[in-house]
């Protein structure tokens, strides 16, 4: 007898949040905080941003969001390997294993499928959210079945 087919899991586990500002920065700022939490608890955290100017934005704004916060992070640079337990990079490829993804783009990042967790941080302008609606139908294409929460005051 024949064997039914059955649509293959991805096992990345994918959680949207969605954040209730629409002020450019509050996606980077929640992903501050969120790289933050993963950290203290001794993981691995890459965040994925669009180019080399998110990612220096990034970079700038893990020493500075919180008074006495410090995130060990590094971007992600050609040629050398990344040892701080947070990344940031523009390059889906070259990014390092973790046990995070953070995307901070607009496009579902290449090889996410790589990665035990993915965080999509959607912001809360209508342009955000369409591109959160795409990225949510990606995942769910891919096997995924990512889960929602509504963030409310996520810049504070």
């Amino acid at each position: 007898p024949a064997v039914p087919l059955t649509p293959r899991m991805a096992s990345t586990r994918v959680t949207f949040y969605v954040l209730d500002d629409a002020e450019p920065g509050a996606r980077l700022a929640f992903g501050c905080r969120l790289a933050e939490k993963v950290w203290k608890l001794q993981q691995r955290v890459h965040a994925h941003v669009g180019d080399p100017a998110a990612a220096a934005a990034l970079d700038e704004l893990l020493w500075t969001f919180r008074q006495g916060s410090f995130v060990p992070h590094e971007v992600v640079g050609e040629g050398t390997a990344p040892e701080a337990p947070v990344t940031i990079g523009c390059d889906a490829a070259a990014a390092p294993a973790a046990d995070l993804l953070i995307n901070l783009s607009d496009s579902v990042p290449a090889g996410f499928e790589r990665y035990p967790r993915v965080a999509e941080i959607v912001g809360g302008s209508d342009a955000a959210r369409a591109a959160g609606r795409d990225r949510h139908r990606h995942y769910q294409a891919a096997g995924c079945a990512p889960e929602t929460h509504a963030v409310a005051g996520a810049a504070g």
